[in-house]
């Protein structure tokens, strides 16, 4: 299912009428969209398009600028792994490597049972906490190999 569901259209319609421009309904509509079906479909850009008025390029340009939404489905634990300058100082690209050997997947893919999604980000604004990761965008601050194996 790639469209909103009946009821989801209702929220969606109560969402973008908070907006005096239907347009500036999008971020919370393509997060409805993702958690109706866990990633962003065409469908779902198509729709959602339909819905505020614009074509579906401008949503996916919306959509696919922001690291958050996914466009196509992850895992039910999407584990992000902070390799910018200050994590990767302090062990950020061990952690990640170990990452991979623990989960048996190499960064950007999802364990064949589907529960992780392991992926290799740029900064997620935790500089001070290095090295650091999020589940599910949740922060985890200086992480060694041992915490993350407790983690997961």
């Amino acid at each position: 299912m790639a469209r909103l569901t009946a009821d989801n259209v209702v929220v969606a319609k109560e969402i973008i009428a908070r907006y005096t421009r239907p347009k500036s309904a999008l971020i919370p509509l393509l997060h409805l969209a993702q958690e109706q079906d866990g990633y962003v479909a065409d469908d779902a850009m198509e729709h959602l398009a339909e819905l505020v008025g614009v074509t579906p390029a401008e949503v996916l340009g919306t959509c696919s600028f922001y690291e958050m939404f996914k466009r196509e489905p992850v895992g039910t634990y999407v584990v992000n792994v902070c390799t910018n300058i200050s994590c990767q100082l302090l062990g950020g690209e061990e952690l990640l490597h170990h990452a991979e050997e623990r989960l048996g997947i190499r960064a950007g893919s999802t364990t064949a049972d589907g529960r992780f999604t392991l992926e290799d980000v740029e900064c997620i604004a935790a500089c001070t906490e290095a090295p650091c990761l999020q589940v599910n965008y949740r922060y985890f601050h200086r992480i060694t190999t041992d915490e993350f194996d407790a983690l997961v």
